[in-house]
This record gives structure tokens, C-alpha cells and sequence, in this order.
């Protein structure tokens, strides 16, 4: 220890007669180690806690991500239950509409199944002989015809549709008034038969009920033409009909207690035809020469009244008593029979 004091004293007084501001080379060395050492060692411990707090934040945005992805999923199960809410709303809406403005004795029902049987065409309701429910009742919709009751139960029906091969409905072209029977072809599609060759039946016509079997009402929409086909060798048309009711899309119906006050009459004829109608109206209405068809009749019943006036007659009562004049003309001359019936 001595030996080592006495060799530090001549290093320790050197260092002491430097000046403060400037480090002596041997201290150099040692300085710049530990400085590397202490940035070293700054860096380590900085990195570990920067990953340290990623990892954290990483936790923390994880538990964010799935909290809000819960919460979209409950505000989007929330939106399809109000979207289904407000469409079932809308419906509802429009059943009850139409059973107020309608003069039907009309009962509601819904649709609990369907037949999956290929050989028929039917859906089952929840209603019943139970709620007065009759075979051969009419089935309905607020969009148009649907079926007929033909299997009741106590507390169930089976309704057959118009698509089935044994449903009948009597059917009339709303446009041209030509009557036929509409029965059931396919699972989608339907034929208006014994329609005759020379009426005009066009595709897009509507075919609505004839109401001739109090079942249906008169004029309510059945189906609509897709195709019409003359047969070179057939007394009738050939026409192909889409129903205007799709019966794997009803989910309310009506079954039609009486229908003997309503008439539909055009309430579902297209608006083209209504204006139509309604331009026709207005010409009638207003005089001028645009309105031929009102001035036709009376200029063919203008001779039958002018005539007694250029016949000679044969007393002073026939010019004074109009009612005498058709009986007085013949009496004159044989020739004027075969006038008039010329006229």
C-alpha cells in the first residue's frame, strides 16, 4: 500500500496542477468507456420500455376493438330488427287499409306452411273451421288472388292455389272483356283457356275475376298475359299467365266470407288505360268538332224525326199531337213503309 501511494502522489499532484477544464489522458480511456457503456445501457432500458408501452397500448387497443366490435354487431342486429319491424309495419298497415276500405266480410289469417308435395300447390294458414272457415272459401291478397280454401280443419286450412293443375277460376281480360277459365299449370305460371280465336288478347293484359260464382269479387286482379298463341287448327286461344301474386312470398292473407257487395269494377285497370278513359271523358265533355262520337246518334235518329214534318198530312191533328204522327204516316201511301225501313 505504501509502494502504491508513493507511485500515485507524483500522478496525483500533476492531475492537481492541471486545470479543471482539460482531463488528462490517462482518464481519457476510462471516460469514453463509461460514457459508451451509460448510452448503451440508455438505449437497452429505453427500448424495453418503448416495447413495453406498444405492448400495453397493444392490449389496451385489442380490448377497444373487440369492445366495439360488439357493439357494431348488437347496433347491426338492432338495425335488422327495426328494418324487419318497419317492413312488417308497412304490411300490416296496408292489410288493415284494405280490409277498412273494402266491403268484404273478410277474415285474416297468416301462413304457417307450406306443401312440399310436387303434385299439388298448396300453403296452410292458421285458421280454421273453428273461425267459421268453409271449403271453397276465397283466398286472398291485397296484390290479387291467391286460392281457395279445399281441406278445412279444426284449427288449420289448406289453401289450393291458382297454380295447382285442379284450381279453377272464372277470369275476364280487364282490357278487352273476353271471358275464359284460368287454371293452374306449374308451380309459377298459370293458362287462361277456352278463350275464343277471334277475341283480342294481348301480352301484359291483366285478367282479373269475372265474379260470376260469388266467390271471388268482380274485378279483382288475378294474373297478368305473358304470351298469346293462335293455332291454326284451334277454336281458342292459347294464352300463358303469370300470377300477380307470388305464393312463396305471402306471408298474411284474407279469406273472403262475402264478397257480394264489392266490385272492383277498373280500380286496378293500368294508368294508361285510365287516362285514356279520362281524355275521352274530357272530349265528350267539351263542345267543338274534336267530339264526332256525340253528335253521331242524333243524326241518325234526325230523320225518323223530321219525316212527319215533309209528309202530307191528313189532318190537323196530326200537326198538332206529336204522339200521332208515327201511326198517321203509313195511312197516306204504301211508299213510305218501305222508307222508313230503309231508314
Amino acid at each position: 500500500m505504501l509502494i502504491g501511494i508513493v507511485l500515485a502522489l507524483p500522478l496525483i499532484s500533476i492531475n492537481m496542477q492541471q486545470r479543471p477544464q482539460e482531463s488528462h489522458w490517462l482518464v481519457k480511456p476510462f471516460s469514453m468507456l463509461g460514457s459508451a457503456v451509460s448510452e448503451t445501457f440508455f438505449g437497452f432500458s429505453h427500448g424495453v420500455k418503448d416495447t413495453t408501452a406498444m405492448y400495453v397500448d397493444l392490449i389496451n387497443i385489442k380490448k377497444q376493438s373487440e369492445q366495439l366490435h360488439s357493439a357494431n354487431n348488437e347496433l347491426q342486429s338492432r338495425l335488422q330488427s327495426m328494418n324487419e319491424l318497419q317492413i312488417e309495419n308497412d304490411r300490416l298497415r296496408g292489410l288493415l287499409e284494405f280490409k277498412q276500405t273494402t266491403k268484404m266480410k273478410l277474415t285474416s289469417a297468416q301462413v304457417i306452411g307450406r306443401d312440399l308435395v310436387i303434385d299439388h300447390n298448396t300453403v296452410t294458414i292458421n285458421k280454421g273451421t273453428q273461425d267459421g272457415l268453409k271449403s271453397g272459401m276465397a283466398v286472398i291478397t291485397t296484390a290479387g288472388v291467391l286460392g281457395y280454401i279445399f281441406k278445412p280443419e279444426p284449427f288449420t286450412a289448406h289453401v289450393m292455389l291458382i297454380t295447382d293443375r285442379y284450381a279453377v277460376v272464372d277470369g275476364i281480360v280487364q282490357r278487352t272483356r273476353a271471358h275464359g277459365i284460368v287454371e293452374g299449370k306449374s308451380q309459377t305460371s298459370c293458362a287462361l283457356k277456352y278463350v275464343e280465336r277471334t277475341e283480342d288478347v294481348k301480352e301484359g293484359d291483366l285478367v282479373v275475376t269475372g265474379g260470376l260464382d260469388n266467390i271471388f269479387p268482380k274485378g279483382f286482379p288475378v294474373a297478368i298475359v305473358e304470351s298469346v298463341e293462335r293455332k291454326t287448327f284451334s277454336v281458342s286461344l292459347k294464352v300463358d299467365l303469370r300470377p300477380v301474386v307470388d305464393p312463396y312470398k305471402v306471408e298474411e292473407v284474407f279469406i273472403i266470407i262475402d264478397s257480394s257487395k264489392e266490385d272492383f269494377g277498373d280500380k286496378f285497370a293500368p294508368q294508361a288505360a285510365a287516362g285514356t278513359e279520362e281524355a275521352a271523358a274530357a272530349a265528350a265533355a267539351t263542345p267543338g268538332t274534336d267530339a264526332p262520337p256525340v253528335n253521331q246518334p242524333a243524326t241518325a235518329t234526325t230523320p225518323t224525326v223530321k219525316k212527319p214534318e215533309t209528309a202530307p198530312a191528313t189532318s190537323p191533328a196530326a200537326q198538332t199531337t206529336p204522339a200521332a204522327t208515327p201511326k198517321a204516316t203509313p195511312k197516306p201511301s204504301p211508299a213510305a213503309k218501305p222508307q222508313e225501313t230503309q231508314q
